[in-house]
């Protein structure tokens, strides 16, 4: 059996091993494959049965020049670059890896708060840069430094990620509140559900852990904005799409919002044009919530076990049943 990994960098930059999918059939990764050269993908794959992708797109095209394809594991949660309902046409298998980076996204939403509340970054350059030792005072400070305890974090949409985001801001002695239209009892244990608008008004940070549908997309928008409190913080490591990026820009620089924390944005990667790369006091990172080595590991797990399971005849994390 031939299986190809067209896209294995991101994944495992060569700090984890292919070696589970190695023992299932002769392996072939490609650190990187185009995302727009239909040859190229068309070629890589080949008489594949098993193709592995994280981002490079497997279209009704692919699938076409490439029949011998049996099976398509995604490295990744979201599939939206696979056409599912094609490859189902064609009964051909495609997989998901959920849950692998819970514990990583939320780790990382409170980090990106964490930043805000006290711009560490810039404060140990200025130490390295010898502004400490120059100083006349004890110490010294740029930003004003923020303290979260007794603040209220409120979170649109309150599932594992959220959820696990709201365990860490409520250690910080945050109120939670969040906002889901499906509520459950673990939810209950950490914060309060409130409708959408209540969220919005009463929150001073905002966490966005929604998945991206058409009812969230541009949920962060000036009309919504507007209803916030004065200086409220909006951290988004969810999808960029949940924001219209002109409007939180136009937010953050008539300080209306103090500070975003994004580690998405709408296109990836980011365009020179987008409006928040000149927006005051926003942080972005490069799409990195769920890197660690420990969740990247975790995926790598799932993917074999995936895999594993559709060869035995007991397919799981199917998304094109």
């Amino acid at each position: 059996m031939k299986i190809v990994i067209l896209d294995g960098y991101t994944e495992n930059p060569g700090d984890l091993t292919w070696g589970g999918f190695e023992a299932m059939g002769e392996l072939s990764v490609y650190d990187r494959t185009s995302l727009t050269d239909a040859e190229e993908i068309i070629s890589r794959v080949g008489c594949a049965e098993v193709v592995l992708t994280n981002k490079t797109p497997i279209t009704t095209t692919i699938l076409d020049a490439c029949r011998e394809i049996k099976y398509i594991g995604v490295l990744a949660t979201g599939y939206n670059i696979v056409d599912t309902e094609a490859a189902k046409a064609r009964s051909v298998t495609v997989t998901n890896v959920p849950a692998y980076g819970t514990d990583a996204v939320g780790q990382f939403a409170i980090a990106l708060l964490l930043e805000i509340c006290h711009h560490i970054g810039h404060h140990s350059d200025a130490v390295s840069q010898g502004r400490w030792e120059r100083c006349e005072d004890y110490c010294f400070w740029d930003y004003p430094l923020i303290e979260l305890a007794g603040k209220t974090m409120g979170i649109i949409g309150f599932g594992r990620i959220g959820q696990t985001t709201g365990r860490i801001a409520k250690a910080l002695g945050m109120n939670v509140i969040a906002y889901d239209e499906s509520q459950n009892d673990f939810g209950r244990a950490i914060g309060d559900y409130v409708s959408f608008d209540e969220l919005v008004q009463q929150s001073d940070v905002i966490s966005l852990h929604c998945p991206l549908f058409p009812s969230t997309q541009g949920i962060i928008n000036k009309d919504n904005i507007a209803k916030m409190k004065d200086g409220v913080i909006i951290i988004n490591n969810s999808r960029g799409q949940l924001i219209v990026e002109q409007d939180l820009a136009d937010a953050l620089n008539s300080g209306k919002v103090y500070a975003a924390g994004l580690d998405v944005v709408s296109s990836e990667p980011i365009k020179g044009d987008n409006p928040l790369l000149k927006a005051k006091n926003c942080f972005i990172t490069p799409h990195i919530s769920w890197a660690p080595k420990e969740s990247r590991q975790r995926l790598m797990d799932i993917a074999v076990e995936n895999l594993r399971g559709f060869l035995s005849g007991s397919p799981v994390n199917v998304v094109n049943h």
